[in-house]
C-alpha cells in the first residue's frame, strides 16, 4: 500500500516546478474567454486577464507526450505561424524527428498530393487554432487527430486534445515545446541533453 501512495506522489509531480511555469507566463491568458476554454480557467485577474490553471497544463503536456510518443516520429507534423512559436516548434520537430510547417501555412500541404512539399501526417500539433486554422481544416478533412496549444480565447471544437497555455508569449511557447520534447524522448527511452535555453528564440 505504501508503494502505491508513493507512486501517486511521483505521478502527480509537475514536469517543472510551478514557479517555472509562472516565470514563463504559461498561465497568462487574454482578456477574452471562450466557452470551450472555461474549464481550464483558474480565475480572472483585477486587470481583466484570464488566468489558466497550470495543473491542467502540466497534466495535458504529459498526456499529449504519451499520445505522441506512440506515433512514428516523421508522421508528427507541428504547425506554427506565430512569430514566437516558429523557433521552438522547429526545434521540437528536429529533436523528436518530426516534421514542421513553420511560418505561413501553404493551403494544400496535407490535401494536394501534387504539391511539392506535400505531407501525410498521422497527427498534427497546432500552436494557435486561430492562426493555424487552415492546417486544422486539412487535418480534419483527412481524419488526422489534432492537438492544439490553446489560450483562453480559443475555440476547441475541431481539436482532439487541448493543452491550455499562453500561446502568444515567447517564453511560454519555449517552455511548452521544451517539455513536450523532453517527455516524448523520455517515454521513448532516448537520452537527451536539451535544456530550456535550446528552445528559446533570440529576441
Amino acid at each position: 500500500m505504501a508503494e502505491e501512495t508513493e507512486m501517486e506522489i511521483v505521478l502527480n509531480e509537475p514536469l517543472v516546478p510551478v514557479e517555472d511555469y509562472l516565470a514563463a507566463g504559461v498561465h497568462i491568458g487574454t482578456q477574452q474567454k471562450s466557452q470551450d476554454m472555461m474549464k481550464f480557467i483558474f480565475r480572472v485577474r483585477g486587470d481583466g486577464l484570464y488566468i489558466l490553471d497550470i495543473r491542467a497544463t502540466d497534466e495535458r503536456i504529459k498526456t499529449a507526450a504519451k499520445f505522441l510518443a506512440g506515433y512514428d516520429a516523421p508522421k508528427i507534423l507541428v504547425v506554427a505561424s506565430r512569430q514566437y512559436a516558429q523557433y521552438p516548434a522547429k526545434k521540437f520537430a528536429d529533436a523528436i524527428g518530426g516534421t514542421a510547417a513553420i511560418g505561413r501555412y501553404i493551403p494544400g500541404l496535407m490535401t494536394n498530393p501534387s504539391f511539392r512539399g506535400y505531407v501525410e501526417p498521422e497527427v498534427v500539433i497546432v500552436t494557435d487554432p486561430m492562426g493555424d486554422v487552415q492546417a486544422i481544416k486539412e487535418a480534419v478533412q483527412n481524419g488526422v487527430p489534432v492537438i492544439g496549444l490553446c489560450d483562453t480565447n480559443n475555440m476547441t471544437s475541431n481539436l482532439d486534445m487541448v493543452i491550455p497555455t499562453n500561446n502568444k508569449g515567447r517564453k511560454a511557447l519555449s517552455l511548452i515545446y521544451y517539455l513536450l520534447t523532453r517527455e516524448i524522448l523520455r517515454i521513448r527511452g532516448v537520452p537527451t541533453s536539451y535544456t530550456l535555453e535550446d528552445f528559446e528564440t533570440e529576441l
